[in-house]
């Protein structure tokens, strides 16, 4: 069986965007200054605090990491909580979506990526938020800090906790897959990026349906700017259609994509000056790289 550090080196990655730009930091080239800057982070500590105590560490049942899987389900989706939405979704309920999303690829994608294992990376890969918890832009943790604290994560959880579950074989393998979606080199990793940002954007119409247009989410339509297959991006033109015709003529926000996708631009088709969340939908668009342009 091809193991996924065979997978990782034979799939070349695209030059259609850098793929470092749009996922981040690899886990090698994370800064000391940035480990430095969180002395007090600790994920055992954070394991310890669980109202069960820390898993058993060196176990040779996966029973302490099934029970630590159940933070997934009861931890929030951060981003939606500061727009007020209630009962927002949890973690797992964002990537089992994911995972079933995969499976669908068109068939001019599916022909050349594995669907398999791409859904075992679209439920593998915010699986260091169960410790992490979902750290969204506006909480003023750096990248490099937030990927220094989910590889260590992912160490603990695959070596520390799956260690000596059969072998290791599985931690190693759930370890790898995560690192592979972390640096996003490969053309199944950036699939399931892309998918990663039509789950938001699914999610987002609904809980604006579910409000009957009391809550403007508009400011996640950014992601969409970043969705690199042209097979994604007609889901993501599709679902931004929806979108359209759910708020009719009310003003809303609400960001495109401007020209060739592949380079990071974007414009605001529409804004509500009261809108709560402008300021940080600015702010996280000259982050990565965007243009705030208004026509109304």
């Amino acid at each position: 069986m091809t193991s996924n550090t065979e997978r990782i080196a034979r799939i070349p990655g695209t030059s259609e965007v850098s793929a470092q730009s749009i996922q981040g930091t690899k886990q090698n080239s994370v800064p000391s200054k940035a480990r430095d800057a969180a002395p007090k982070w600790s994920v055992k500590d954070i394991a310890s605090q669980l109202p069960s105590g820390a898993p058993i560490e060196g176990s040779s049942s996966p029973i302490p990491f099934f029970h630590l899987l159940e933070r997934l389900k009861t931890t929030p989706r951060e981003g939606w909580r500061r727009f007020g939405v209630k009962n927002v979704e949890s973690i797992s309920d964002h990537m089992y979506r994911m995972a079933l999303m995969t499976m669908f690829a068109p068939k001019s994608l599916a022909g050349l990526i594995d669907i398999q294992h791409c859904v075992k990376m679209a439920l593998i890969h915010d699986m260091a938020e169960a410790l992490v918890g979902d750290i969204t832009p506006v909480e003023g943790v750096t990248k490099a800090e937030k990927n220094w604290r989910e590889s260590t994560t992912m160490d603990y959880l695959t070596k520390n906790i799956l260690g000596n579950v059969d072998g290791g074989d599985t931690g190693v393998d759930i370890r790898t897959i995560w690192q592979e979606y972390e640096d996003g080199e490969t053309l199944e990793s950036r699939f399931v990026h892309d998918i990663d940002k039509i789950e938001l954007i699914l999610q987002m119409v609904e809980y604006e349906r579910a409000s009957q247009c009391k809550c403007d989410l508009g400011e996640m339509t950014w992601v969409t700017c970043k969705i690199t297959l042209p097979e994604v991006r007609k889901w993501a033109q599709s679902i931004l259609q929806e979108r359209e015709e759910l708020w009719g003529g009310q003003e809303h926000v609400s960001y495109t994509p401007i020209g060739d996708p592949a380079i990071v631009e974007a414009k605001m088709l529409s804004k509500s000056h009261q809108h709560h969340g402008k300021r940080n939908a600015e702010a996280e668009l000259g982050a990565n790289g965007l243009t705030n342009r208004s026509s109304m």
